[in-house]
């Protein structure tokens, strides 16, 4: 589990996040969802320890996550942040073979190689494996960060708008496999989206952000509520149900 307590933080004295107390169960796929703004991915960024925690605590499995070992931390939870560079002249199996670092510090084993071929066959990127990233549209290159991450082989895996660049096809087929993977490995996922349906396609759990503030929490049913979304995003959005999930017609 990761348990967030009255984490608040600030950049130049302007408020991000305020008094954000929150429990992401372990197992299951949870969305972080809201407007621009909202503090999503400095929530997610905090979690993982990208920024420093300046007030509150956040704990995983009972880890406190500021003060964990480095190396502890990257056995037990692996990122994908919404920006990163990668250098140019990596082929994309080399770039997801990264993942493994905390696993074998510079001596890839047989079972780090095997790991980084399941990765590029459950991202759909084998036919890539030799091309270098810079060669990459930003579709391809987004799905072989995710890969880098799941390949990190962590019971938490945390990302920051995976579907950024990705078409209609590709975006469907990456949160399926992000459904799979929480469901046949275990794993708990946490993803921020600024897609509405595919965190109601996908996500057991919502989480929403407004202005830095918790504003709704619960089952992803529970949320997925025209009152709720006003509540998120401060204009009527309408909800239909189809084939057991609701949609947000936000398109109309």
């Amino acid at each position: 589990m990761i348990r967030i307590s009255n984490v608040s933080y600030a950049i130049a004295g302007t408020t991000i996040l305020e008094d954000i107390d929150l429990a992401i169960p372990s197992g299951g796929v949870t969305a972080l969802i809201g407007p621009n703004g909202a503090g999503k991915s400095t929530l997610l960024s905090l979690i993982a320890r990208l920024l420093p925690l300046s007030s509150g605590t956040i704990t995983l499995d009972g880890l406190p996550v500021d003060r964990t070992p480095t190396r502890a931390l990257a056995l037990r939870l692996a990122v994908m942040a919404q920006e990163g560079s990668v250098a140019s002249r990596l082929r994309v199996e080399e770039l997801v073979g990264f993942g493994r670092f905390p696993h074998h510090r510079g001596r890839p084993r047989a079972q780090d190689q095997a790991a980084v071929a399941e990765a590029l066959a459950l991202f759909d990127l084998e036919a890539l494996a030799d091309r270098f990233v810079d060669t990459l549209s930003g579709g391809q290159r987004q799905r072989a960060r995710v890969a880098m991450a799941y390949c990190q082989g962590t019971d938490y895996l945390l990302l920051d708008e995976p579907l950024n660049s990705l078409d209609i096809i590709y975006a469907r087929a990456l949160m399926r496999t992000l459904r799979r993977i929480a469901d046949d490995r275990g794993r708990t996922i946490v993803v921020v989206l600024h897609d509405l349906n595919h965190a109601a396609a996908h996500a057991d759990r919502i989480v929403a952000l407004r202005e830095g503030r918790l504003v709704a929490d619960g089952p992803t049913g529970e949320v997925m509520t025209t009152a709720t979304l006003q509540r998120v995003f401060g204009d009527t959005i309408p909800v239909a149900e189809v084939d057991g999930h609701r949609i947000a017609l936000h398109f109309v």
